[in-house]
């Protein structure tokens, strides 16, 4: 597939900051469209700075911030920042961004004309946040991948492609790039790597099995089973240290698995030689008994989509729905088991909440 990348200059659409048209973007321009060669994105990474988290910002600078409070938004997207500290939601009329610990919101971008933004990603905490149109209703063209500067209230950069944005259409479609020094790992379709980009994480086409790979030489260091049944796998995330692994499904039920160390025979269906008649049916389904099986749980509703990373907080769990539920949980390393649910909330809803 081929981009062209722009400067935001004369959009088919409403600019949502009509007080400020000037623009300023470090996002490079080709002098002449080459099908032959890839364009290239410049950023000055210095040129960021962090989220602003006052809520009268733009009011003060004459930015507008178009606000309906009494609509009941539709939700598209749900998305964690790269320290899962952070997550943004893209909504029928805009986007929002939330703190996870402690849960708040720390703003909404609401446009005037109640454009949808069905992708939202955020970089790190910094103003810069990457838009794509969603929904009956999109703000912008669903071939373009909008650079939204969040100082200025406005797009400083697009990404155009020739035909629409196929990560919007295809769930499955997860691109992640190792952020270590030196260190360039690119997966895609699925996978998911860990924060230091040695080890990476994919889900069979089933759903059933979970493979853990080092990076390095590709060897396959673990294999875990999510169940028997099978399941469309909506998220992988590792813990910091990479000793943990969270996965969600279509199945309703949040799994985390230990990556690192002997596995617990309390949590593993092998068994030993002499014990019960799982010894017999294992020499039947030698794999699937012999399976690792997930250290805690955490049950939700069956066929909404949950995503869920590993909180701040040790031992936590954070898991965002598009329902608009949130949740933080804790699991015990040693006895595992049900997880323990330590906050809710329905940031779709605010008042629904306990």
């Amino acid at each position: 597939m081929m981009a062209t990348v722009s400067t935001f200059s004369s959009p088919s659409w409403p600019n949502p900051n009509p007080n400020n048209p000037s623009t300023t973007t470090t996002i490079t321009q080709p002098e002449e469209e080459d099908n032959d060669s890839p364009t290239t994105l410049s950023v000055d990474l210095n040129s960021l700075s962090p989220i602003r988290t006052n809520p009268n910002y733009h009011q003060i600078n004459n930015i507008p911030n178009f606000q309906n409070p009494n609509s009941s938004p539709s939700l598209y997207h749900i998305s964690f920042n790269q320290d899962n500290g952070c997550f943004a939601c893209g909504i029928n009329q805009g986007f929002r961004i939330y703190n996870c610990d402690p849960f708040r919101q720390i703003f909404r971008r609401d446009f005037n004309n109640g454009g949808g933004i069905g992708i939202v990603e955020m970089l790190f905490r910094c103003n810069i946040l990457i838009l794509v149109g969603g929904g009956p209703n999109p703000q912008y063209p669903l071939n373009k991948v909008m650079i939204w500067d969040d100082h200025q209230g406005r797009c400083i950069g697009e990404l155009s492609f020739r035909s629409e944005i196929e990560t919007f259409v295809n769930p499955k479609g997860l691109c992640e790039v190792s952020q270590s020094v030196g260190c360039f790992v690119l997966v895609c379709l699925g996978l998911r790597k860990g924060e230091d980009g040695n080890v990476v994480a994919t889900a069979s086409n089933k759903g059933t099995l979970v493979r853990i790979f080092g990076t390095r030489d590709g060897t396959l260091l673990r294999e875990v089973r999510r169940g028997a049944d099978r399941a469309e796998i909506y998220s992988l995330s590792f813990s910091p240290t990479a000793e943990w692994l969270v996965v969600s499904s279509d199945k309703g039920t949040i799994h985390v698995f230990s990556v690192a160390g002997v596995d617990n025979p309390d949590h593993s269906s092998a068994g030993s030689p002499s014990s019960s008649p799982r010894a017999l049916i294992k020499g039947v389904m030698p794999k699937y008994f012999s399976s690792v099986w997930s250290l805690a749980q955490f049950r939700l509703v069956e066929g909404c989509r949950y995503i869920a990373a590993f909180g701040h907080q040790k031992n936590t769990v954070v898991i965002l729905g598009l329902d608009g539920s949130f949740y933080r949980c804790r699991f015990d390393p040693k006895t595992g088991g049900e997880m323990t649910q330590l906050e809710y909330h329905n940031f779709v809803k605010p008042d629904d909440c306990f």
